[in-house]
């Protein structure tokens, strides 16, 4: 028979347990989950509603420790992926389709379509003669292998009436791709618009003196970037990527909101930037990317599925590749956050 003194002891002991290990229980639970997230190109303006999700904590308050870092082009970030070597990243969706066109199973999908138009265009000067996208037959163009609308010119092509293979590519390091056409080194570059408009702008060239062919301009109808997450991510931890989106959107609803505020995170991650710039850079992509007639009708990071089915078949087309992918294999809206929250005037 206990002691009523041991008994006390006793009951004092497994209370001290007892919180112990509810302590231990709640330190464990409050420990952040890791991601591991690669942009498409390394931080400029556009990079803003990541880079101020991370610094304003919106990512630790919602359970995660997410480490953002600089790519080397859309088709790397999917690789990145791909491979394992990280959990989510932010990729040009066209990238994504050859990806699963030619690698059937890997599971990637698109879960947050942020440029909702493909920004992907072709600049040349008005002194080169070149007035019309047909007057590229023959021409050089230079840009990364990687680049994103180097690897839609197919589908520019088509829709503009030239053979696929009607230029010469000129593959280049991205940090002298502009600087090739201000010395007038090729006769084109591609690229995404707001990127290469404000660097040949930063080289001297104004935009008086630029020819521009935007894609969606010439009946391009693709989707742009989305955030893509691996089938790990998507088969084991979807908790994690609904996390993720919802500190994401809450960043991007204030990036569009004040562009010049959000434009500091980006700044701060990278001293060099010029801030200005950058602020513009950030202002074209969210009129003409992000805030469009389709994400005002669906809200932000939605699909059109009609729309989706047609542009995977245009790009397997132009692209000249043998599978055609399932639309529902590429994009989910299943974890995007509550529609009240996506709303965008």
């Amino acid at each position: 028979m206990l002691t009523p003194a041991f008994s006390t002891m006793h009951k004092l002991g497994c209370t001290v347990l007892l919180s112990l290990s509810v302590l231990a229980s709640q330190a464990q639970a409050a420990d952040p989950v890791k991601v591991k997230f690669s942009m498409d190109w390394r931080f400029e303006g556009p990079s803003a509603p990541f880079l101020m999700a991370k610094a304003k904590n919106y990512f630790v308050q919602e359970g995660l420790d997410v480490q953002i870092d600089s790519g080397n082009g859309s088709a790397g970030a999917v690789t990145r992926v791909a491979t394992g070597a990280y959990d989510m990243a932010f990729a040009d969706f066209n990238s994504l389709i050859e990806q699963e066109s030619q690698h059937p199973g890997t599971g990637i999908k698109g879960v947050y379509m942020l440029y909702n138009v493909t920004p992907g265009a072709v600049f040349t000067l008005k002194s080169s003669g070149i007035a019309k996208p047909t007057d590229l037959q023959g021409k050089t163009i230079a840009a990364p292998v990687f680049d994103a609308a180097r690897k839609s010119w197919p589908a520019f092509a088509k829709k503009v009436g030239l053979n696929k293979d009607a230029v010469t590519w000129q593959s280049a390091d991205p940090t002298v791709t502009d600087n090739l056409l201000a010395r007038k080194n090729v006769d084109a570059i591609s690229g995404f618009y707001f990127t290469n408009l404000l660097n040949l702008e930063a080289r001297g060239i104004k935009a008086d003196d630029l020819v521009i062919f935007p894609y969606s301009q010439y009946g391009v109808d693709l989707y742009g970037n989305t955030i893509i997450a691996s089938k790990n991510m998507l088969e084991n931890h979807p908790e994690v990527i609904q996390a993720f989106l919802r500190a994401f959107n809450k960043a991007v609803q204030e990036t569009i909101a004040d562009p010049s505020a959000a434009v500091q995170y980006v700044k701060a991650r990278d001293s060099l930037i010029n801030a200005p710039l950058e602020t513009r850079r950030l202002q074209m992509a969210r009129d003409m990317l992000i805030v469009t007639p389709e994400s005002k009708k669906l809200g932000l990071g939605a699909v059109d599925p009609a729309r989706m089915k047609n542009s995977v078949t245009e790009v397997v087309s132009a692209f000249g590749l043998k599978n055609t992918p399932d639309a529902s294999t590429l994009f989910t809206d299943a974890l995007l956050p509550a529609r009240a929250d996506r709303d965008v005037q």
